[in-house]
């Protein structure tokens, strides 16, 4: 039966938490996704979607951004559309970034956050971060195309103590397992 499998097609990255106490500053978290070529899919991301872009071809964009976890469900929404990404990337890593202005924060310091991936209405993974509690940053998930093309969904979150922008060039340098 595996050879009728068309793999991951289209998958939605969602996040939540609550906001931050009244007088605190705000808590904001960002899905950021990272490309990489068939040719190097361990080096440097080909391109990087974030709050404040959209992958050229309009695969993967940013659906929900909030910048204090106000909203009501998921707060931020990432979709990814691997069935027309494409053919010359092998790797897609998405991660999740907590801002570090206007305070230094760790999960430990987000109230109550949440993870959902699934496409369709498969859910896919869920976590609440409790397994990297003193990250600034975390590696979510990995979509690795096979040979046929298809796309196979690797769950696991691992912690990174980075800056945003170290956290971008680092994340898919480590194979999610």
């Amino acid at each position: 039966m595996s050879e009728l499998s068309k793999g991951i097609r289209k998958v939605d990255v969602a996040l939540r938490w609550d906001p931050s106490p009244a007088g605190q500053p705000p808590t904001d978290l960002d899905i950021v996704a990272a490309t990489y070529v068939a040719g190097d899919p361990y080096g440097a991301p080909d391109y990087v979607v974030h709050y404040d872009s959209r992958s050229p071809d309009g695969t993967i964009y940013l659906n929900r951004d909030s910048r204090d976890g106000r909203g009501f469900g998921w707060d931020e929404v990432m979709t990814l559309e691997l069935e027309r990404l494409d053919g010359r990337y092998a790797r897609v890593v998405v991660g999740v970034v907590i801002q570090q202005r206007p305070a230094s924060r760790t999960f430990v310091n987000v109230l109550n956050p949440g993870l959902r991936i699934r496409e369709g209405y498969s859910v896919l993974a869920e976590d609440d971060f409790g397994s990297v509690l003193g990250a600034t940053a975390a590696t979510v998930a990995e979509f690795v195309r096979d040979e046929s093309g298809s796309w196979d969904f690797h769950p696991g979150v691992r912690g990174f103590e980075d800056d945003p922008a170290t956290f971008t060039r680092r994340m898919g340098r480590a194979h999610l397992s």
